[in-house]
């Protein structure tokens, strides 16, 4: 079990960005995260793998204080080192104790992993970086906007990996800013709304959470699209 207990994050002396997440998060399930604009999501996912340090709470794996070693953690922006082939990059992250055949995974996704990282598109850097998450066989996975740059066939079987996972016991955390991906994969969606989590909602309440998104930005912006056009 992956707990948040009331975790909060500020920046300097402004207003807090989190504040006091709660959240526990089972193993063996896809969770999504999703929210608006100015949530709060990415801090939150930053906090989880320790870019920030929180100044209040805890995160818990096991009941004991979550070390960096057990996550992997794709961000929405991936960095790559320049004049580096595919091949090269996946190597300097270890494989887990399963092994990692890197050649049947270059075979499922057609990456050229012989070429520099350069000549990649978005979608080819996205399955790169996904292979470099998946290879170390981490027992927590963040997936920040996984899907983003993918094409149709890669992101149906991101789904289809994303499956696997779950049967593989992982606890894996995705947001994504295509709603339907979220519904499509997970079992749970957390909804984070200015620095708290809102509710968290079973598959039979997606369409709920849907129609309360939708409404909210509908809210939001049709008096501002009326005076503009």
């Amino acid at each position: 079990m992956l707990t948040i207990r009331n975790l909060q994050v500020e920046y300097k002396k402004e207003s807090p960005v989190l504040k006091g997440i709660n959240l526990s998060m089972e193993p063996g399930k896809i969770h999504g995260l999703v929210g608006l604009n100015g949530a709060g999501k990415t801090t939150l996912l930053n906090t989880l793998y320790a870019f920030i340090r929180p100044s209040e709470g805890s995160v818990l794996y096991k009941d004991t204080a979550l070390k960096r070693k057990d996550i992997a953690y794709l961000e929405a922006e991936n960095y790559f080192y320049p004049y580096m082939t595919g091949r090269e990059y996946l190597n300097l992250f270890p494989a887990g104790k399963n092994g990692f055949d890197t050649e049947s995974w270059q075979q499922l996704f057609h990456i050229p992993l012989d070429d520099i990282t350069e000549n990649y598109s978005t979608g080819m850097r996205k399955k790169l970086a996904l292979l470099a998450v998946l290879k170390p066989d981490k027992p927590i996975l963040i997936l920040d906007e996984p899907f983003n740059g993918l094409d149709l066939e890669s992101a149906h079987i991101l789904t289809l990996i994303l499956q696997q996972l779950r049967e593989g016991g992982k606890t894996v955390l995705v947001t994504s800013h295509v709603f339907e991906t979220l519904t499509s994969s997970c079992d749970q969606i957390h909804h984070i709304d200015h620095g708290i989590i809102d509710h968290s909602y079973s598959k039979e309440q997606f369409g709920m959470l849907q129609e309360l998104l939708y409404s909210t930005i509908e809210n939001r912006a049709s008096d501002q699209i009326r005076k503009l056009i």
